[in-house]
């Protein structure tokens, strides 16, 4: 098995590099044709030692980053039309950073034209989906699905099989034990053909006897975290003389790490402002000419300690969305929003106004959403560790925004936001702003709950 992850790990790099190479050689075909030019004499400009070299390596060591932040290499890990898609993302924000560059030089170059960077892009485009396609098929074809054994205990597992049957080609459940089925019996199990085993929501002592059982037989598993777990996973490690400690600190945030952040909320804030000022404006107009009503909407959230303030959005529903005075989130396919509402909450457009939000100190760039109180008071009698997301200030984009999604369960919107709370730093913060470009273009990222639910609770009255 343990031969079978190393060759895995290795065809995995091969693919990479036939990836950033093909990319890497069609910009450097565009450097020498195109972009390295003299104004006067349209020869091209001969650079001291190996120049033009560390041009084209400079663009494979970007490309390599983004891709790296993006998933655009992860074949076998992420579905073919994530990677392909990742890829692709990787790919236009590598050239937008080396258009820039090339503009800088434009005292020695030429000025940089559009058509041979919408060309570059578009081949190398190509060029990716090929790559995907084949290198997906070879990956399918030498490693077949893990067959996996499931071992839950009172919690519903429906959910869970659906998510890993999305991944066919990644992940096979063979079969499902209920931890009451006696601890020697599933160890017997364990020691059979699977290749991992997923300890889903059980007590703790049994799951950590039954991962202790899995570790001594060099069984990769696959656990569903409980809160303290993720607590503990964000403790610093230290040692008191020859004893182990973990530290859990009773603040989110240091000092310094807050002022770096309301420095970059700032900063950020006044530029996207700038930058979005116009696409503000057309659609205020819009949603103004649409139905005459309110351009603006505000609604009472909580961020810090559960501080309320009032959000601002674009008006995405009916004035009297909520005649009735039940809040609740919107739904899939909700007759409530209107045809422009529609189309600004899919490119989230709806959201730019809190970007006055953030800069009145109520929310920050990157941070835990901000729920209505109303909602937060439903989902504390369910759980009260729900509290534990007002540690920090509320966010316009987080962490569950990132790697989960609208109608992502409180519960797992929890654990994804403490993730982000016990692991700050101000590098998680730049990476989640570049993430959050990504998700922009999700559709499934805004996927409403399902009509007959009023919160991210599953059922009506849970």
């Amino acid at each position: 098995m343990r031969h079978l992850e190393s060759v895995r790990r290795i065809i995995r790099l091969i693919i990479s590099f036939i990836s950033l190479a093909f990319q890497t050689a069609i910009y450097g075909y565009y450097w020498y044709h195109y972009f390295a030019m003299d104004v006067r004499s349209g020869s091209a400009i001969n650079y001291l030692g190996k120049g033009n070299w560390l041009i084209i390596a400079l663009y494979a060591v970007i490309l390599l980053l983004f891709s790296n932040l993006y998933g655009g290499l992860k074949i076998g890990y992420l579905k073919n039309i994530e990677v392909f898609f990742s890829q692709m993302f990787a790919t236009i924000c590598t050239n937008v950073v080396t258009c820039a560059q090339i503009i800088l030089l434009a005292s020695t170059i030429k000025t940089v034209h559009p058509l041979p960077f919408i060309s570059m892009t578009l081949i190398e485009f190509v060029g990716i989906g090929i790559w995907v396609f084949i290198s997906g098929k070879i990956y399918l074809y030498i490693f077949a699905p893990r067959e996996m054994l499931l071992i839950y205990g009172t919690r519903d597992i429906d959910d869970i099989l659906s998510k890993f049957s999305t991944r066919k080609d990644k992940y096979k459940i063979t079969k499902c034990m209920n931890i009451e089925e006696g601890y020697d019996k599933i160890c017997n199990e364990i020691l059979g053909k699977y290749n991992a085993i997923v300890l889903w929501d059980m007590s703790t002592v049994d799951r950590n006897a039954l991962l202790k059982f899995c570790y001594s037989q060099f069984k990769r598993v696959y656990i569903m975290p409980k809160i303290p777990d993720v607590i503990i996973k964000g403790s610093t490690q230290l040692h008191l003389f020859d004893t182990p400690l973990l530290l859990t600190r009773e603040y989110a945030l240091t000092i310094d790490q807050r002022v770096i952040k309301r420095i970059i909320d700032i900063v950020c804030s006044f530029i996207l402002l700038i930058i979005a000022s116009p696409f503000m404006l057309i659609t205020a107009v819009l949603i103004k000419l649409y139905d005459k009503g309110p351009i603006l909407y505000k609604q009472v959230r909580c961020t810090k300690n559960g501080a309320e303030f009032k959000i601002l959005k674009f008006r995405s529903m009916k004035v009297d969305a909520e005649k009735d005075g039940v809040a609740r989130l919107a739904a899939v396919n909700d007759d409530r929003i209107t045809p422009i509402g529609k189309f600004i909450r899919a490119v989230r457009i709806d959201e730019l106004p809190q970007l006055f939000n953030i800069i009145a100190g109520d929310m920050s760039f990157i941070g835990p959403r901000p729920e209505r109180p109303e909602i937060i008071k439903q989902y504390l009698e369910n759980m009260p560790e729900f509290a534990y997301r007002t540690k920090v200030k509320a966010g316009l984009a987080g962490y569950a925004q990132v790697y989960g999604k609208y109608n992502t369960t409180p519960y797992d919107k929890l654990k994804l936001d403490l993730c982000y709370i016990e692991n700050y730093s101000t590098l998680l913060d730049l990476k989640l702003m570049m993430l959050t470009l990504k998700i922009l273009l999700k559709a499934e990222s805004t996927e409403g709950i399902s009509q007959e639910q009023i919160t991210a609770l599953k059922g009506k009255d849970e």
